[in-house]
């Protein structure tokens, strides 16, 4: 998502990246994400040889939270501790707020329905806030698009299949990462500390990840 905050699965890739020599270019050609975003990312996060994905993820959320006011509810946010304490915790999981702010309040209607309008007029935001909030989370798997032929315009829906989705996709970014860092191993050689390193890196996260989805796949009747 060009432009949104980094996730932790990009960090992930970013740090395989640079274990396997790539250039800032490469890496962010590989995420679709300006060169300079990488750069400044590495930067201020222990630079190439420093650089840790973990670390780094916590070191944004925790500038982030020092930096960004918390909405008041008169400014647009979902009234209520409970929204509250859902929107924080996505952010501190790595979502942009407002992003996070547009998930929660499609969360939370009766039907899982809103369109870009409602959205922008129940937040009180623009409407580019909006459409990259909602891009996003249809990128991410937490909303699906549907079109309104009659008016033309675009609805965003949450359901129940969301969740099988979006940790479908989370997995597949992942997987990516875990291969990055096999094919990294490789080619540094398994025979060195840094290729054992990143073989056992990779491998662990392989092994998570299928099994991780392939309990998706066992328990998404549940959702059904």
């Amino acid at each position: 998502m060009p432009g949104g905050r980094l996730t932790q699965q990009e960090r992930q890739r970013i740090a395989a990246g640079l274990a396997g020599g790539l250039s800032y270019a490469e890496i962010a050609r590989r995420l679709d994400r300006p060169t300079s975003t990488i750069s400044r990312e590495v930067a201020r996060n222990g630079g190439p040889g420093g650089y840790r994905p973990q670390q780094a993820h916590r070191a944004t959320i925790q500038r982030a939270r020092r930096d960004t006011p918390t909405p008041s509810r008169t400014a647009g946010a979902p009234s209520g501790a409970v929204e509250e304490e859902i929107i924080e915790l996505a952010v501190r999981s790595g979502m942009p707020r407002m992003t996070a702010r547009v998930h929660v309040d499609l969360l939370l209607s009766e039907d899982g329905r809103r369109t870009a309008a409602e959205l922008t007029r129940r937040l009180k935001v623009s409407p580019a806030s909006v459409s990259v909030a909602v891009n996003s989370l249809v990128q991410h798997g937490y909303v699906r698009r549907e079109r309104d032929p009659q008016r033309r315009r675009d609805i965003y829906v949450v359901d129940d299949e969301a969740w099988y989705h979006s940790i479908v996709i989370s997995s597949r970014q992942t997987l990516e990462s875990a291969q990055a860092a096999m094919a990294a191993a490789e080619a540094l050689g398994l025979d060195r500390p840094v290729g054992q390193r990143l073989a056992k890196a990779g491998t662990f996260l392989e092994r998570v990840v299928l099994d991780m989805m392939e309990s998706a796949d066992r328990w998404r009747p549940f959702l059904t």
